[in-house]
């Protein structure tokens, strides 16, 4: 069962994960490129500074697949169709995350899932929304009980998982308790504990 982490834990998280995570740059690079295209203060369009941190931290799915032109294209149409409904969600946090939400976010996600995978997708939307979509990997799933099944059957984990994560943040008492973003906070937790053991 998923425990509820306390400050302390998320503060141990967060030395063992400086100590040991030097990918924690692409994050910080891929989040500032988005607010910067997504605000036209860069030649870069959203789905390239999105291609930062998924060339560097989702290689795993493109060992087997091409981040080619078609691939890229995709991501470009994925933020175009949704881009109105992810601009709402990057304005809201997921403490203000309801039950009306989940059939947009559904949606989204699966739209995301398909051509990102599952983490991938995740990933996305973290970046493009970083207050309101949760982070997740493949063994972070697992441990909260949703292992994650084939590409295009994970969205209701998702919401399911976006639950817990929001149960977590209200516990810890929010951004103005942890200093920071509270998902990256407990993304960092999540990674040290159930991906990398390493607390």
């Amino acid at each position: 069962m998923v425990q509820i982490p306390t400050i302390q834990d998320i503060e141990a998280a967060r030395r063992s994960f400086e100590a040991n995570e030097p990918r924690d740059l692409f994050y910080r690079a891929a989040t500032e490129l988005v607010s910067l295209a997504l605000e036209g203060r860069t030649s870069l369009s959203v789905a390239e500074a999105l291609a930062v941190l998924l060339q560097t931290w989702n290689k795993m799915f493109y060992q087997y697949r091409k981040f080619d032109s078609q691939h890229f294209a995709d991501i470009e149409r994925l933020i175009s169709d949704h881009y109105s409904l992810l601009l709402t969600f990057r304005q809201r946090s997921i403490e203000d995350f309801n039950q009306e939400d989940e059939g947009k976010i559904r949606s989204v996600f699966k739209a995301f899932e398909v051509i990102l995978g599952p983490v991938g997708a995740a990933k996305c939307l973290h970046l493009l929304a970083p207050h309101f979509f949760p982070l997740w990997d493949r063994a972070i799933a697992k441990a909260y009980g949703f292992p994650l099944g084939k590409i295009g059957t994970n969205a209701e984990r998702y919401c399911r998982f976006m639950r817990i994560v929001k149960e977590q943040v209200q516990s810890l008492g929010g951004e103005q308790t942890i200093g920071r973003n509270p998902l990256k906070a407990i993304d960092e937790y999540n990674y040290c504990k159930y991906t990398k053991g390493w607390i």
